[in-house]
């Protein structure tokens, strides 16, 4: 039987997977009735909604006070860009109070302030085969591109840390030529301090098999820098799912305007890029930022979570027994 953990897990990677529905079930092994099950479970209930209740009469003691009830729904209508998730943490970051995203999805439910999910077919899953262990051990590397009104297309090199997920650095460039590779790398080194550093080694780099990144000039700066490459296998982005999945968030906001200059293109790029990586939680860093994981704070915010959590709920019981005896 799965947890209810398990079970929103397998939802977010048919979510995000680039094959069907159908196929990625096959995959998981994982029946598409259970499935469906499970997607109008979470719907309706959030995380709560994916445990597996028994039908033995509940205890009360936790119930969550109508202040707070009405404090998550005015955070929600100042935080409109923030999900149910993003909004439990940063309630307990910010109001030293723990509610759970479940709880929150329930309140805002009950509002009407829930879009229901949809799915989304793309090209990348959110896990590595071989996970890293610590900051710059790998970096990840890709292009993506935009149209500017008037310029024509211009392309987004960026250097993602694998393990933190931080975006190091980025460019914009009119090609996607080696040297527009090395350009960003080189900022990557300078900016990191690693050029001149004494380290046990140099960053591994990870890339898709575009031209850029089998030339021959680009394997001869990187053996200069000794920089080991690693390339994804053909057809299969799922290696590079990190970056992959940090483009499709980028050009989901970024590409709502139009620009006209390429210099309005990069203010936008700029703006979402300090929002990523200092104010958005992410979940698979435990629901804190990549500059918090870059930067080796993550461990003291979720001690710091923990208790609050435990104090949240044990004034929580006394107020309920307070008010039901």
């Amino acid at each position: 039987m799965h947890s209810a953990s398990e079970k929103l897990a397998i939802i977010r990677l048919v979510e995000d997977s680039e094959l069907s529905v159908r196929r990625t079930l096959l995959e998981l092994k994982v029946s598409r009735s259970s499935f469906y099950r499970w997607y109008r479970a979470y719907e309706r209930g959030g995380l709560e909604g994916l445990e597996n209740h028994s039908r033995a009469s509940r205890q009360h003691w936790n119930k969550i006070p109508d202040s707070v009830r009405e404090q998550v729904v005015e955070i929600a209508l100042d935080q409109t860009e923030m999900t149910p998730r993003e909004l439990a943490w940063h309630i307990t970051d910010t109001r030293d109070y723990f509610i759970s995203e479940s709880s929150v999805y329930r309140i805002l439910k009950a509002h009407d302030l829930i879009t229901s999910p949809q799915f989304l077919v793309m090209s990348a899953d959110d896990s590595f085969q071989n996970p890293t262990h610590e900051v710059h051990e790998l970096w990840q590397t890709d292009f993506t591109y935009f149209r500017i009104v008037g310029w024509g297309w211009y392309f987004l090199s960026t250097i993602l840390d694998d393990y933190s997920r931080y975006i190091i650095c980025w460019r914009l460039t009119t090609t996607m030529a080696a040297s527009d590779v090395t350009d960003t790398l080189q900022d990557a080194l300078d900016v990191t301090g690693l050029k001149e550093a004494r380290v046990h080694h140099k960053p591994r780099l990870l890339s898709d098999n575009g031209p850029c990144y089998i030339s021959g000039e680009l394997k001869r700066w990187l053996g200069e820098q000794q920089i080991e490459h690693t390339r994804g296998a053909p057809y299969h982005p799922m290696t590079q799912g990190k970056i992959e999945r940090y483009h499709r968030s980028m050009k989901n906001v970024v590409k709502l305007e139009n620009y006209y200059y390429p210099w309005e293109l990069e203010q936008a790029i700029g703006q979402w890029v300090q929002h990523y990586n200092h104010e958005r939680y992410h979940e698979s860093l435990d629901n804190v930022t990549p500059s918090d994981v870059y930067h080796g704070r993550s461990e003291e915010i979720l001690d710091q979570r923990a208790i609050i959590k435990s104090r949240t709920m044990n004034q929580r019981k006394v107020q309920n027994l307070r008010l039901a005896g």
